[in-house]
């Protein structure tokens, strides 16, 4: 038997974004579910034939899945909110959510400006894949606002950054590079997931477009793929909701259901990685076996100051090592024989998960990249990147300690 309807109430102004992360959806149906719905569809009856037609006119209403499902909807609105823009659309993996706002909003014959210590997928996709079809991309330094500056050109339509990167944790000025794509006509989209709404709002600094891997910290339990892209009502709107109705990079409604619940407990899991990954970030720069440490919390840290008051003053989940070596040959193996020597932490390429992972970038997440490229992104053999879990971070230091305190010898 139905329950009579639950009237929606709308939710007061000026709630913090931990409330938001819990409360925000789509209104509740006639049974008057506590935790939303899960809609497993992929069409959806219309009452009569004239509102099937004006639905699918519109794009108002739901109709069929890769346009739009409830329980997209509710992850949609929710990441927006705590974001902080007008809206925000789902798609089926960060690199999907890449993928849209590349082709929503270029064409051939204009210009991007990206980091060149992005993530490998994307520096791949952007002067690889995408230049096949004209777009032209120049790569500039993170850290160097006068680069990105002086890298802009007439045709130049977006600037791109990632901060902090991967897996070197190098930081942007965002409010400086808005200004920059701003003054030039350009968009700047900024890749937050890394960070997370709980650490930075790209769009409170500038930004036009804040883009997310879910499959992350947003999930926080590494179980399923999404992405998505925040920002203006009308460039969810006009520019990308066409895209996924025509190319279909849509989310599943049990992916977004997943990530959905995940943001719930986002702000406390965000948190816990920071404290258990500076501990770890500490203990790894009093270790003799390594030459640097990579991680924005940390005084020695380049943009130690910017990360700081750019981040909410903490450093995020994921510190990076590099190792004492001599020869890349050296380096490689020293480095596999620490990651090897592993017991406890996972040897995976994902990060954001409860489970600390530990990973070998130049021949995973960079590993399509060529040397050259490897080398301009600081990213050598001998670099080891651990997204810290919410294992006690003692355990994390005693299964690292185990190679590094075997190095001897090797290579």
């Amino acid at each position: 038997m139905a329950n009579p309807p639950t009237p929606s109430r709308d939710l007061p102004e000026g709630l913090h974004p931990d409330t938001l992360a819990v409360r925000v959806a789509i209104d509740r149906s006639q049974y008057g579910e506590n935790s939303e719905a899960l809609y497993l569809t992929s069409g959806f009856v219309q009452p009569d034939s004239a509102t099937s037609a004006e639905r699918f006119a519109s794009g108002q209403g739901y109709t069929y899945a890769r346009t739009s499902n409830p329980t997209v909807t509710s992850f949609e609105r929710r990441l927006a909110a705590m974001e902080g823009t007008e809206a925000a659309i789902a798609a089926s993996s960060g690199m999907g959510a890449i993928l849209l706002m590349i082709m929503g909003l270029l064409k051939a014959g204009d210009h991007v400006v990206i980091s060149r210590s992005m993530f490998g997928s994307t520096l791949n996709l952007f002067s690889k894949e995408f230049a096949k079809f004209g777009v032209q991309t120049t790569q500039v330094s993170q850290t160097d606002v006068g680069e990105w500056r002086a890298a802009v050109q007439p045709n130049t339509k977006l600037l791109f950054a990632e901060t902090p990167t991967n897996p070197l944790t190098e930081v942007c000025d965002i409010a400086a590079l808005a200004e920059i794509a701003h003054t030039a006509g350009a968009l700047l989209a900024v890749d937050n997931a890394f960070a997370t709404p709980v650490l930075q709002k790209p769009a409170e600094l500038g930004a036009d477009i804040v883009m997310h891997s879910g499959t992350k910290y947003l999930d926080g339990q590494g179980r399923v793929m999404a992405g998505a892209l925040c920002g203006s009502a009308q460039l969810i709107t006009e520019k990308f909701a066409p895209i996924v109705r025509t190319a279909g990079m849509v989310l599943s409604p049990f992916n977004a259901w997943v990530v959905l619940k995940g943001l719930e407990t986002l702000a406390v899991r965000v948190k816990a990685h920071c404290e258990h990954t500076l501990a770890v970030a500490r203990w790894l720069e009093a270790q003799p076996q390594v030459a640097r440490v990579y991680y924005p919390a940390l005084p020695s840290h380049p943009q130690h100051e910017l990360a700081m008051r750019q981040m909410n003053g903490l450093g995020g989940g994921v510190v990076t090592f590099e190792l004492a070596a001599g020869s890349p040959e050296a380096a490689r193996a020293r480095a596999f024989h620490v990651i090897d020597s592993c017991r406890l932490l996972s040897i995976a390429t994902n990060l954001g998960d409860t489970k600390t992972i530990v990973s070998h970038p130049a021949t995973t997440s960079h590993g399509r990249l060529t040397e050259a490229q490897r080398l301009a992104a600081g990213v050598s053999q001998g670099v080891i990147r651990v997204a810290v879990g919410l294992e006690h971070p003692g355990d994390v230091q005693a299964d690292l300690a185990r190679g590094l305190q075997s190095l001897h010898g090797i290579a």
